[in-house]
């Protein structure tokens, strides 16, 4: 029988629609290709708690699965409105439930702060493009996570927020210049979380399109200086995805082969699929 996950939306309908309307999918249908194209033939099943009144799983629903994904969100978890509030409340149901559970970005965010840790603005500013020179702690040396990263990487990355106050039981993984928690392990009541604040599931070409409609911020926010020097780095993005053996776009823009080769960029999500959710199914399935 194959792996079933659920795959948790972070952001609300409008956001939805407008990155499908760029990319031709929303994040949480990206993120669950991804998750097939790893494990073939496992299914994914999708939750909105941002929507008001969404059919979210209970308790057995969320015991279900053998794992549980969260993704990418436009919110800031400091805002605490109805919309987020409820991701947290399912984020400390998934804890509850024992169930294997990963997150990119906002989902490393929401995870955090359901534990009892905290999110804010990380005072030097957005990352945005690549996380540059993530570094594997000690502990993330030897952490299965990070099994099959080197020593130092990039990865897709666009986020303002970070975490700023660790939970209690939390062991942080990876981090660099922008930001000391890159990737971590969460543990709380029975449950554990493994998560990174950078975007693995994400192809050059998703990255194009989310910085294509976010060109307003690369200029306002001194990246690019002007829209068409905006609209020129999101192309050559756009044109390594669809041919990555142009290596003149890689050397411009310092891309290697962790972040071109989609089974080097994907790592952390084939190993939590290999060592979280594979062996807690052979696990219950021996109790």
């Amino acid at each position: 029988m194959g792996l079933r996950f659920l795959v948790v939306e972070g952001n609300t309908r409008g956001a939805r629609q407008a990155h499908k309307q760029a990319y031709g999918l929303t994040l949480s249908e990206s993120y669950a290709e991804v998750l097939q194209e790893i494990e073939g033939g496992a299914v994914c099943d999708i939750a909105f708690p941002a929507d008001e009144g969404a059919n979210l799983p209970d308790a057995a629903g969320l015991e279900s699965y053998d794992g549980i994904v969260l993704t990418g969100s436009h919110l800031n978890i400091y805002d605490r409105t109805p919309d987020i509030v409820r991701q947290i409340d399912l984020m400390r149901a998934v804890y509850a439930s024992r169930t294997p559970s990963f997150g990119s970005c906002w989902g490393l965010q929401v995870a955090a702060v359901a534990a009892d840790g905290d999110v804010r603005q990380n005072p030097l500013g957005r990352e945005v493009g690549f996380a540059r020179k993530l570094t594997p702690t000690e502990a993330g040396r030897a952490h299965p996570l990070l099994e099959g990263r080197p020593a130092a990487y990039d990865a897709p990355a666009i986020h303002l927020d970070m975490v700023t106050a660790l939970p209690g039981d939390c062991t942080v993984l990876a981090g660099n210049a922008v930001s000391p928690v890159q990737a971590a392990e969460i543990r709380q009541d029975g449950g554990v979380f493994w998560g990174v604040q950078y975007h693995p599931e994400f192809s050059l070409g998703e990255l194009a399109a989310i910085l294509e409609r976010r060109t307003d911020i690369l200029v306002r926010e001194g990246f690019c200086r002007t829209p068409e020097d905006a609209l020129a780095y999101t192309a050559d993005l756009a044109a390594l995805h669809r041919d990555p053996t142009r290596f003149d776009l890689a050397w411009r823009h310092g891309i290697d082969a962790e972040v071109l080769e989609p089974q080097r960029r994907t790592r952390e999500i084939r190993n939590f699929v290999e060592h979280r959710v594979k062996t807690e199914k052979s696990a219950r399935g021996r109790a």
